[in-house]
């Protein structure tokens, strides 16, 4: 059979194991608390070991690693409350330590490698076991398959979605010692087979090695050119071969861009078995591919021209790249360049005008030039924009009207009303007005009322 893509979201990042940053990211329903989890999904995130949950996650119920490159079942036998593990689609070969987990209900292992049916012998312990899948694995195809798991585990209720009837269960009893005769001798056969498939699987990965050993070790290899120029040439010549060398890079990016696209053909329609080892390096190729697409380095510098009072942005796009990969986004603080979809940002140091900015590309060397005037006084161009310090210059100019009026007042007092000094010292001297409008009246002697005592003190 040919490759096909897989149906697997993400698979261009391998992760090795379980960290405690994954288990989190996948704990948004439980407020990122792990230690009080009861249901965690860990599907699609190219988990090779299983680890650290039987530590973290006591508390599990339901747990999904789907679609993953586990190879072993490890690290589940602390969860005593699991009751339902879903293991399909990895790189399994054997059921194994999951005595531990006491209330495992539900066991998925669709679409693995197990190969080793009698395995299923070790989930004897776990009483409380109703449905198990196996569809999709090697031991499926087993003559007397069913029958063998129907009386080697008889407290299941269901297996691969079926049913268990109780005659089914009662026939398979009556032909079990030739079953179980005829299973080990497939698993055996089996067995075989696997271990020249994991034979010539190290084979053919050690020839890639040593085949990549060869172009690393060649000049080359990194996919620059380099140009050797003689010293007993003639400068003319030089001069000539270094006008050559762009499109001589050109070229050799052209032809090595598709030399990949045939190898990546090549390796999509070459046929392959389907095991654990094709699995892993399917997953390294697409591995490579991504590498080689993010592998998008480009030099670049920034400069402030103050010259011109502008910042300008030489990047080094490749000449061969076409200029509808490329977009520019100029911003007061920042500029962004989107590269092949790639983006390319940096924090300006200055601010800038956005409108005023401007974007050439070089014919010869393809590189981009971006022209970003600053916000200033001083702009090239017959347009003069409004000045930063317009504020606080706009409040000094307030100010010096105010001094010097001030100062008019004091040279000028005749202009505006202004208290006379002497005035005021010679209305302190005269008496107050309640004074004057009361004058003293010196009673009569005429007054027969009138009757003058000594002892009475006068009146003021």
């Amino acid at each position: 059979m040919f490759r096909s893509l897989p149906n697997v979201q993400g698979l261009l990042l391998v992760n090795v194991g379980v960290t405690e940053d994954l288990i989190r990211r996948n704990a948004e329903h439980n407020e990122c608390v792990i230690f009080s989890l009861e249901e965690l999904s860990l599907h699609q995130q190219e988990i090779e070991r299983l680890e650290h949950i039987d530590k973290w996650c006591r508390d599990l119920k339901i747990l999904y690693l789907q679609n993953n490159l586990i190879a072993k079942i490890e690290n589940v036998s602390k969860l005593k409350k699991l009751e339902y593990l879903n293991l399909a689609l990895n790189n399994i070969e054997r059921i194994e330590n999951l005595e531990g987990c006491e209330w495992l209900t539900k066991l998925d292992l669709t679409v693995n490698f197990i190969g080793e049916l009698s395995s299923i012998k070790t989930l004897t312990h776990n009483i409380h076991l109703r449905e198990l899948f196996l569809v999709g694995n090697p031991c499926a195809d087993f003559d007397g398959y069913r029958e063998f798991v129907v009386v080697t585990l008889q407290q299941l209720k269901w297996l691969d979605g079926k049913e268990i009837e109780r005659s089914e269960r009662i026939q398979a009893l009556q032909n079990y010692a030739a079953v179980e005769q005829q299973i080990r001798e497939q698993e055996k056969a089996y067995c075989l087979r696997r271990a020249k498939e994991k034979e010539e699987a190290q084979r053919k990965l050690e020839e890639e090695n040593e085949s990549e050993d060869k172009k690393k070790s060649s000049p080359g290899f990194d996919g620059d050119c380099y140009t050797d120029i003689h010293a007993d040439c003639p400068s003319a010549m030089e001069n000539k071969d270094h006008l050559q060398v762009p499109e001589t890079q050109e070229q050799q990016h052209s032809t090595k861009k598709s030399d990949e696209i045939e190898d990546d053909l090549a390796f999509w329609n070459k046929p392959s078995l389907f095991t654990p080892e094709s699995r892993l390096e399917t997953l390294r190729h697409m591995e490579k591919q991504r590498k080689a697409q993010d592998k998008l380095r480009l030099d670049f510098s920034l400069k402030d021209d103050e010259k011109h009072n502008q910042i300008i942005l030489d990047l080094a796009v490749y000449r061969y790249m076409d200029t509808s990969l490329i977009e520019v986004d100029v911003q007061p603080t920042y500029v962004r360049v989107m590269v092949k979809g790639k983006p390319f940002q940096l924090a300006l140091s200055a601010e800038v005008q956005p409108d005023s900015s401007s974007a050439k590309r070089s014919q010869t060397t393809g590189h981009l030039l971006i022209c970003m005037p600053k916000v200033g006084e001083m702009i090239t161009g017959q347009q003069t924009p409004m000045s930063v310090k317009t504020a606080s210059e706009s409040s000094k100019e307030q100010t010096k009207p105010r001094r010097k009026q001030v100062e008019r007042l004091e040279v000028d007092p005749s202009k505006h009303s202004c208290p006379d000094v002497s005035t005021i010292v010679q209305e302190r001297k005269h008496k107050p007005k309640r004074m004057e409008s009361q004058p003293q009246v010196e009673p009569s002697e005429a007054e027969p009322d009138f009757d003058d005592n000594p002892e009475v003190p006068p009146l003021i």
